[in-house]
């Protein structure tokens, strides 16, 4: 059978035929998202990338969400992580666009979230001549992210994207910034694409697993201390089948309550901001600390105090995915470099030789557990500890509800319970403004679960503008705006140190319910404890973004602390 010859590539025109142009650099990154599983991207737009936004153009996908502010944005791509344990990804411009997005940038550094943050640049030729809007990305995210790639050859472009995704998942995940000079996005890319490698496998070591079931026979007073991030829900379920098995008493991190059920039998409570009384000196007593996957930091050991150098390496034993975690502030007598959801399977294999000598010191840590999480009285006509109490009743155990930072928070971290895994969206870096943008994120991510936000007066207008996101994108969730009209938070700190000497935490509100309106949003305002009910219910049934506006009383300003009292 003759064969057709084939013609070089210039003599293709002279026959009628138009050779295929080589993929540009922004197709090749375009393509890289696909590969690595990207659903979601998080952008506002801006001129220097627009060939990317090009390249994402039509339904292959990702789907670019157009965000109002790139705090926003990278808030979103940050949600989105911790809720499907993969890389979120950002577009954002230079300048005034790294800038803004920096927060998030930030609170997926401290919450030890995979995160990859595109950033449009200057043309190479223009660097260094103080050209608008240049930013160096290594000055600024040098300390800020965990790593910063710069794309300066249109070849490598899959190569770089590939390396970022990698970086930020490996170790201690974290956001790696990629810069994309504007002029090599329109460059050609010859570079082949190829399947991004696997995940590399991290194996636990059985010699260390005999070692911590040795540890846990010897105990009197264990307990399970779980946190830290990309858990799967494999890992979730072996740490119930751990502690039921072994009887032990679990407490969870900060803005890590959603990786063991707050409803179980054996849930102790959160360490953290807001941590009972009961449970500190639980960490104080405890013969056993079993961490797993827990950072230790200011945090989770109430300022460095819950434990002390002198004795946490008789007690201690630390599992994390990041070696240089382990041991970098508390000395451990078992330091267990692996990723900590492997060990609790390991774990959940093994069965304790005898009947655990601990019984009556986990059921107390459970009775002390429920009395905290019982409602508390108010000053005010709306109390919150009734009212998560009635969200938690009426969701369904999937729901996502997302909160910020602000005392607002305390209430709801203490009396909602989380029933399920990933039901849970805040920021352990303690960012205002992240529970809004989170939301929105969390209903793109999982359009058949519901999600509610629940948001301070200050926490809200920081990002409220991205009410224009979900009624763009009609997201069916509810916003809860709790206004006490204050910065809560700091207005504690500062009566408790200045007495009656009030700056700068007094707040002057829009009505909420018609600023809600404005976007086009069904709202309710509730000023009675058993108005939030029937309003929720109200909200929920709606086929659409809809908002909750609850008037509190800054007297309450924490759970069972009256603010006038404070400072005396």
């Amino acid at each position: 059978m003759a064969v057709a010859p084939q013609l070089p590539a210039g003599t293709l025109a002279a026959h009628g035929v138009e050779p295929a142009a080589p993929p540009r650099a922004a197709d090749a990154i375009a393509e890289r998202l696909r590969a690595h599983g990207v659903r979601h991207v998080y952008a506002v737009a801006g001129e220097s990338y627009l060939d990317l936004l090009d390249a994402l153009h039509g339904d292959v996908g990702p789907d670019v969400v157009t965000c109002r502010h790139e705090a926003a944005a990278t808030n979103m791509a940050e949600a989105t992580a911790k809720l499907t344990g993969r890389p979120g990804v950002a577009l954002v411009t230079r300048g005034p666009g790294l800038a803004h997005a920096s927060i998030g940038v930030h609170t997926a550094q401290q919450d030890a979230t995979p995160l990859v943050l595109f950033v449009g640049e200057i043309a190479r030729e223009d660097r260094f001549r103080g050209a608008f809007q240049e930013v160096d990305l290594g000055q600024v995210f040098g300390e800020l992210a965990k790593g910063w790639l710069r794309i300066d050859d249109a070849n490598r472009a899959p190569e770089l994207v590939d390396r970022a995704f990698q970086l930020a998942t490996s170790g201690r995940p974290g956001p790696v910034v990629v810069g994309l000079p504007e002029d090599v996005l329109a460059e050609p890319c010859r570079a082949p694409l190829v399947a991004p490698a696997a995940a590399p496998v991290a194996g636990v070591d059985a010699r260390a697993v005999d070692a911590i079931v040795e540890r846990l026979a010897a105990a009197e007073r264990p307990l399970l201390w779980v946190g830290g991030s990309l858990w799967t829900p494999e890992g979730v379920d072996a740490l119930v089948r751990l502690a039921e098995r072994w009887q032990l008493p679990v407490g969870t991190t900060f803005r890590r309550k959603d990786h063991f059920p707050n409803h179980h039998s054996l849930y102790a409570g959160e360490l953290g901001f807001g941590t009972s009384p009961a449970l500190q000196q639980r960490v104080r007593d405890a013969d056993l600390l079993l961490a797993l996957g827990a950072p230790l930091g200011d945090v989770e050991t109430g300022g460095y105090r819950w434990l002390d150098r002198a004795t946490a390496r008789a007690r201690l034993v630390h599992v994390h995915r990041d070696a240089g975690t382990l041991s970098a502030v508390w000395p451990a007598s078992l330091a267990v470099h692996a990723p900590p959801e492997a060990v609790a399977v390991a774990l959940a294999g093994r069965a304790p030789s005898v009947a655990p000598r601990w019984l009556d010191w986990t059921r107390a840590a459970r009775a002390a557990q429920a009395a905290f999480v019982a409602p508390v009285a108010t000053v005010g006509r709306v109390n919150l500890s009734e009212c998560w109490r009635e969200l938690r009743r009426q969701l369904p155990a999937d729901a996502i509800v997302t909160n910020g930072a602000g005392n607002y928070a305390a209430w709801l971290h203490r009396f909602y319970e989380h029933r399920a895994f990933r039901t849970q969206l805040a920021p352990g870096s303690g960012a205002m403004g992240y529970a809004v943008p989170a939301a929105i994120a969390a209903k793109l991510a999982h359009p058949e679960r519901e999600v509610v936000c629940v948001a301070g007066d200050g926490c809200f207008l920081m990002s409220s503008q991205e009410l224009a996101t979900a009624a763009q994108r009609r997201t069916k969730l509810v916003f809860v705006v709790v206004d006490n009209g204050a910065y809560g938070t700091i207005r504690m700190h500062q009566q408790a140190r200045y007495p009656g000497r009030v700056v700068a935490t007094d707040l002057q509100n829009p009505d909420f319910v018609a600023y809600a309106h404005a976007f086009g949003l069904p709202a309710w305002r509730v000023t009675a404890t058993a108005e939030f009910g029937p309003a929720l219910e109200a909200a929920r049934a709606h086929d659409g973004p809809s908002l909750l506006h609850l008037v509190t009383d800054v007297e309450d300003i924490s759970p069972g602390r009256r603010l006038s009292e404070l400072g005396r």
